[in-house]
């Protein structure tokens, strides 16, 4: 039994492996018989495509010259209209009277880039860019012709693109008084030739015939490769050296024939044609390799392979399931690779793009030192003068007040800056409030004047036309439009140069509005014409021996075309080089509403003033700015012409309550006429000298003379009502000013302080002492809540509390003491002190239990107010 079973398991192995070969003889059969199938099917499409192609090559070799053909009329096309336009425009001179302005305003387009007239009997004529025009500039020795007129060989215009010139005569009264000629660009064919040829593999180029250059490469037609400069560079990049060859084509050439013939380019069988267009002045040159041309025909084998695969899906889907699985597996392994592959892009490119913006990042606040250095240099050079005249109280007070304005305009840089994302996607919000010329132009003047000084440049200012002072407006940004253009015309202007500022008042549309210009000119480098077009772009500077010594980030005069354009207001500049610039801003900015407070001249006095200048324009504009106040403004052009005002308004009901006074006049000046109305008429009358000075000199002159001042120009009603208070009370006005006696007051408080720096802990003490008040300073939060923890109740009246200090900032010190156990640890007002002045910095000093966010650097008067708001004081 035992060797029964021995037997049958033999066999079934027997079996097993009968069928094992017998499946794999199968396999063998099945892979024979496709390779069978495939290799008669294969033939057979063969010998079909070889028919095809050849059948297809010989209709492609007719559609090429088809091509060509419609190539070579679209640009003849061009030619005929060119020529026939020209004919029209030299029929219309004729009939102009003064041709050559006709000329010079004639506007250049993308095709007609120059326009000249010469008159018969002349060498020159005028050109619509400006420039003399000579006809020995061309040549038309070459003899092409469109509709009958002379066409010059082809050139290199000043675009630095080839051109060629179409010449026309003008007759008038069947007489030649003039010769028109057009420049007229080969990059204008491009538009009307056709985007590709075979699919981009041909190269097409325009050759000009006589010189045998290359003089266009029309897009879409192929790459080009080096070399192809002219004919000969062509011949030699393509391998194409046959002296025969070269010698027919040039005989071809000669007589204005076609020319096709075949040749071997880069490996590869091409065909080389070089067809004529305007009876042989220009060529069309170029190849197309044979397989191009047979693409069609290829085109047609795929379609036969597609059918006979398609007859043969049934069984070669039998044959896939074999390798379904593997190629599953496969598939899925290359999607794999494939998601890698673009995860690892992506990464690349992420990583690539923010190496990019930081560097962005980090060129913009290196380069913004441009325009941070120009109020600092203020700031620097008047606290220099501060501590030269700090026993001058005027003097102190007047470069204090400069300071602040610089302070607060670099201040309006550096939150720029911080605020990148602001600048860079153009979304400046504009703070609209009421503001005055006066203050403007002072602030203006307070940083300008100095630089141009150091560079002994002479700078004005001068406000004409000017109907209301009071203005509504962002104040900051139209400074910051000022110092941006005053700024660049002082580095851009050599020593000794000249500098004028000047505001005009423009017809108003609205009866709400001030319409303005403002100018920023000067006498220095100039730009250049190219340079002009890119001006208002970021990151752009002129580029010359002399101005690459001027540093800056090129961001000014986007930033400032930026605001202006925000502000509804346009800007413009003209310039040439080495004779200087002007920039034009207009905008229109609302008046506010209210009245003018009339009153204030009766109160003081004034009902009539003589106002002396030798200018009368100057004199016009004091009238028109005081024309809203009921005072009567009488004018003089001269010291002789005032006096005899003065002797006739007299002891008589018309005389005058105060002068004002031209420093400097021919003949008789300023401080002459005052001497003698001092002498023969009056010992009281107020007089103010206007000086467009910095008043230094005048005061030196002025001092003897009692009961005068000095008043800047331009005039201004805002700075002349400050002047009468100084005058009538014996003090500056900002000790006279209503809000003064409202101001907060700290006298007598004592503060807890959190400030890490000492020289900022020293200011702040002593702005406290000035006020009246103590304080405690403490380097870092955790000393700050334990000396608030220690204090008696009552002790401190509020906490000022700095945000980025060590070992405990002011976020984590405020929340602790708002935690401590005891009454007023949640009632003590603690004020937020730091640079950290965005909208998130105030949100988060909130949520740490602060009361109110005051930023830095540290304005007395905003935190005053701030303190008493929140303390209540116990009376």
């Amino acid at each position: 039994m035992s060797g029964v079973l021995i037997k049958l398991g033999k066999a079934e192995m027997e079996m097993k492996k009968r069928k094992e070969r017998s499946w794999k003889n199968k396999g063998f059969s099945l892979i024979f018989s496709i390779i069978l199938v495939f290799s008669i099917l294969g033939t057979f499409v063969f010998s079909v495509a070889r028919k095809i192609s050849a059948e297809m090559s010989s209709s492609a070799i007719y559609n090429l010259s088809e091509s060509l053909g419609l190539i070579k009329g679209t640009i003849q096309a061009i030619l005929t209209k060119e020529a026939e336009f020209q004919k029209l425009l030299a029929k219309e001179i004729t009939m102009i009277e003064e041709p050559e302005k006709f000329i010079r305003s004639y506007e250049k387009n993308r095709t007609m880039v120059r326009v000249s007239l010469i008159f018969s009997g002349e060498t020159e004529g005028v050109s619509n860019i400006g420039d003399t025009f000579s006809e020995k500039e061309l040549d038309f020795s070459a003899g092409n012709m469109v509709e009958g007129l002379p066409v010059s060989q082809s050139y290199i215009n000043s675009l630095g693109t080839w051109a060629y010139t179409i010449k026309c005569p003008v007759i008038k009264d069947n007489e030649e008084i003039a010769a028109l000629y057009v420049e007229y660009i080969y990059d204008s064919f491009d538009e009307a030739l056709p985007g590709s040829f075979y699919n981009g593999n041909a190269m097409l180029y325009v050759m000009d015939a006589k010189s045998e250059r290359m003089v266009l490469k029309p897009k879409g037609m192929g790459e080009r490769t080096a070399g192809h400069l002219n004919l000969q560079d062509f011949y030699r990049a393509n391998n194409i050296m046959e002296p025969n060859l070269q010698a027919e084509v040039a005989a071809r050439m000669k007589v204005g024939k076609d020319i096709m013939f075949y040749h071997d380019i880069r490996d590869k069988d091409s065909l080389i044609y070089m067809w004529a267009v305007n009876g042989g002045g220009i060529y069309l040159v170029g190849y197309v390799p044979i397989e191009a041309i047979q693409q069609e025909g290829r085109a047609v084998n795929q379609n036969i392979l597609i059918v006979v695969l398609v007859m043969l899906t049934a069984f070669l889907l039998c044959c896939l399931l074999y390798y379904l699985n593997k190629r599953q597996q496969d598939r899925v392994r290359r999607e794999r690779e494939t998601e890698r592959e673009i995860h690892n892009k992506q990464l690349a490119e992420a990583l690539q793009a923010a190496q990019i913006a930081s560097k962005s990042k980090t060129t913009f606040l290196s380069n913004m030192s441009h325009d941070i250095r120009t109020p600092m240099n203020a700031i620097l050079g008047f606290t220099t003068l501060l501590a030269k005249d700090a026993d001058n109280p005027a003097k102190v007070r007047e470069y204090t007040r400069k300071i602040t304005a610089s302070g607060q305009h670099l201040l309006s840089l550096i939150n720029d800056v911080l605020d990148v994302s602001k600048i860079e996607s153009g979304k400046v919000v504009l703070t609209m409030g009421e503001f005055t010329l006066n203050d403007l132009v002072s602030s203006v003047d307070a940083i300008i004047r100095p630089m141009a000084n150091a560079r002994d440049q002479n700078f004005e200012v001068d406000v004409t036309g000017i109907k209301h002072e009071y203005l509504v407006g962002d104040e900051t940004r139209i400074n910051q439009i000022l110092i941006n253009l005053l700024s660049n015309a002082v580095k851009y202007t050599p020593r000794g140069g000249n500098i004028w500022f000047r505001i005009i008042g423009l017809p108003q549309r609205s009866n709400q509005y001030e319409h303005i210009r403002i100018e920023v000119e000067d006498d220095g480098y100039g730009m250049t014409p190219e340079y002009l077009e890119m001006i208002f772009e970021a990151f752009t500077r002129a580029e010359n021996s002399t101005t690459n010594k001027v540093q800056g980030t090129g961001l000014g005069m986007a930033i400032t075309k930026n605001i202006v354009e925000l502000m509804g207001g346009t800007i413009q500049v003209s310039s040439e080089v080495d004779k200087g610039s002007i920039f034009r801003v207009e905008l229109e900015l609302r008046i506010p509403e209210g009245e003018t407070d009339r009153e204030f001249w009766g109160r003081n006095g004034i009902f009539r003033i003589l106002a002396v200048d030798d200018d009368a324009e100057n004199c016009r504009n004091i009238q028109m700015l005081m024309s809203n106040t009921e005072v009567v403004v009488d004018t003089a052009t001269s010291g002789r012409e005032a006096l005899c005002l003065l002797w006739q308004k007299m002891d008589t009901d018309q005389a005058y309550n105060m002068i004002l006074l031209d420093w400097k006049m021919p003949d008789m000046n300023g401080v002459e006429t005052a001497k003698e109305i001092r002498n023969t008429i009056s010992d009281t009358l107020p007089i103010l000298f206007l000086t467009a000075y910095d008043g230094v000199d005048v005061e030196d002159e002025i001092c003897h003379i009692e009961h005068a001042g000095i008043l800047a120009k331009p005039f201004f009603v805002s700075a002349f009502k400050e002047k009468i208070l100084e005058i009538n009370a014996g003090q500056k006005m900002e000790n006279l000013r209503p809000e003064a006696a409202g101001q907060a007051d700290l006298n007598g408080l004592h503060f807890l302080v959190a400030e890490d720096n000492e020289i900022n802990a020293e200011i702040l003490s002593e702005l406290l002492d000035v006020e009246g008040a103590t304080c405690e300073i403490m380097e870092n939060g955790q000393l700050v809540v334990e000396r608030f923890e220690k204090a008696a109740e009552g002790e401190f009246d509020a906490i000022l509390m700095d945000v980025q200090m060590p070992v405990m900032n002011g976020y984590e010190a405020s929340r602790a003491i708002r935690a401590l156990k005891r009454r007023d640890a949640g009632e003590i007002p603690i004020i937020a002190m730091t640079a950290n002045a965005f909208a998130e910095d105030v949100k988060d000093a909130l949520d740490a239990g602060m009361n109110v966010h005051v930023p830095k650097p540290i304005d007395m008067e905003l935190l005053k107010n701030t303190i008493n708001q929140y303390i209540q004081r116990i009376k």
